[in-house]
């Protein structure tokens, strides 16, 4: 039975165009999934109820979820071969006295698929019709329907009880075929009708052989009917007479087979409410507060883990060595790693992540998250990759020296001026001049080439200073994403999985109205 259903999202937009066992087929598969990969992670009773469901819906799926099933019931001599011939405007049930009773089912399938349901339910092969198979008129708007009579409930073989019983929880429709002179029989109502109440929507009762009522003692028989139904419990079930001779009734009650068709079978709806009710227990356990991705984590953890190493002191110690020298033979280094501080890190970075986990996901979260000893190891051997340069420039050294240079010719031109303007030294007053000038002139130049030197050592020092930030951060993050970030995200990206597969099993799309599940009957 193929259903068309409006679509509530793009899921079930997708899924609408599917047949309810295709869609189900996927529903049960996303269970499955969100199953293996929650794996021991998930509550273990919740797991075994799933899985129990599983197996279950694979056995029901096998048998197809997309027929459905009506079933003619009644007493001996009621009419229901005659009723079950009717509708399927066949000649195929036994009626009349060839066989007083019905003592075995009688199928008649609008469907080419059906064969594992009916041998589930235990249709001889001898008492089943395609109906595809003989069509002689527009059967189309039954397809899927599965049309049962039932042995007669009133047996005296228990058998016959025990199949009808076995069958009715099964049934999307249960058409009870009473006659006008045993409708009032207290093995049906105290048997069977009375344990039907609140199944009434799933329910007919046809007074047949209605051809041999007079009009106008109709209305007070189909009301004693109610009436009877009423004192049952059973409120509201729809009551209507049909002459299976006559064809009297018998069109509208295919009508209303046609409308039953087209609603989701009780096999589909079962199965719809048991892979939801699994679908949120399991996404329970997986809630949907819990930290999607890691990445906004990773640079405060990097920020830390480099405090950890001591990246600032060796950025600061390689600025002040270019700017201002040191020990050529020293070269800044970084400091091992104390596990105290790594485990610390490791420590806070598997709880922010865990947050909102159940403990069997968190514990998941510790468990692949490296230990401290690894974490410290790695973080050791990419450091001890990380270039770190301490040469002064060329260009700040000449500068530097001719500074110096240039500072020794303004002192001794200072000294000579002086020397030369106090008449110690009996010069033109010329020279006094040209001394005096020279002595400007090298200042300047001293001055100037020492500045220079001093910007180009500072320009140099940061230069070199950012390359080991920029060297040891790069380093630092490779190993927590390796370390710390990657593994966790693992676990993460599987928490959302088994979410989001749980939540992909619950039925999403509209069918229209479910039939109501007929309970079993007690005696």
């Amino acid at each position: 039975m193929t259903q068309t259903e409006p679509a509530v999202d793009r899921q079930s937009s997708e899924q609408s165009k599917k047949s309810d066992g295709e869609r189900y087929a996927q529903h049960v598969a996303n269970l499955r999934r969100a199953l293996d990969v929650g794996g021991d992670r998930l509550d273990p009773d919740i797991a075994a109820r799933a899985r129990s469901v599983l197996a279950g819906a694979d056995e029901r799926l096998a048998l197809g979820v997309d027929h459905t099933i009506i079933a003619l019931a009644g007493g001996t001599g009621s009419g229901k071969s005659s009723t079950f011939n009717a509708i399927s405007r066949l000649t195929f049930a036994d009626v009349g006295v060839r066989r007083p009773t019905t003592a075995r089912v009688t199928a008649c399938a609008w469907s080419d698929s059906a064969t594992a349901l009916l041998d589930w339910l235990e249709v001889d092969t001898e008492r089943r019709i395609n109906r595809d198979s003989v069509l002689d008129g527009d059967e189309a708007s039954l397809a899927g329907l599965i049309l049962l009579d039932l042995p007669d409930h009133d047996s005296i073989e228990p058998k016959h009880r025990e199949i009808v019983d076995r069958i009715l929880p099964l049934v999307d429709l249960l058409i009870w075929v009473v006659d006008p002179q045993k409708y009032a029989d207290e093995a049906l109502h105290a048997g069977y009708l009375q344990a039907f109440a609140g199944a009434e929507a799933s329910m007919i009762v046809v007074l047949n052989q209605i051809d041999t009522v007079a009009e106008s003692g109709r209305p007070a028989l189909v009301a004693d009917v109610a009436r009877l139904l009423t004192e049952d419990g059973l409120v509201g079930v729809d009551v209507r007479t049909i002459s299976a001779k006559t064809g009297e009734g018998v069109t509208e009650l295919r009508e209303t087979l046609r409308e039953a068709v087209a609603r989701r079978s009780v096999a589909a709806s079962r199965l719809a409410d048991e892979l939801d009710r699994e679908g949120r227990r399991i996404a329970e356990e997986v809630p949907a507060t819990v930290l999607q991705s890691v990445e906004p984590l990773v640079g405060g953890e990097v920020d830390r883990v480099a405090v950890a190493v001591g990246v600032s002191a060796v950025v600061d110690d390689v600025r002040a060595t270019v700017r201002f020298g040191g020990d050529d033979a020293r070269v800044p280094a970084f400091r091992a790693p104390q596990e105290s501080a790594i485990r610390v890190i490791r420590s806070r970075w598997v709880t922010k992540v865990s947050e909102g986990m159940r403990p069997a996901w968190a514990e998941s979260v510790d468990r692949a998250v490296p230990d401290q000893d690894w974490i410290a190891a790695a973080l050791g051997a990419a450091l001890d990759l990380v270039p770190i340069s301490t040469e002064r420039s060329v260009g700040a050294r000449r500068a530097r020296l001719l500074g110096w240079i240039a500072g020794g010719v303004t002192l001794a031109g200072a000294l000579v001026t002086l020397a030369f303007a106090l008449g110690l030294v009996d010069v033109a007053d010329t020279w006094t001049l040209v001394a005096a000038l020279v002595t400007v002139v090298a200042a300047l130049v001293s001055v100037g080439a020492l500045t220079i030197g001093a910007r180009i050592r500072a320009n140099l020092a940061e230069q070199r200073a950012e390359e080991v930030r920029t060297a040891a951060f790069g380093a630092l993050r490779d190993v927590v994403e390796t370390t710390l970030a990657e593994p966790a995200q693992r676990v993460l990206t599987e928490h959302r999985d088994v979410r989001e597969s749980a939540l992909s099993a619950r039925d999403t799309s509209s069918t229209g109205r479910r039939s109501v599940p007929v309970p079993t009957a007690t005696a």
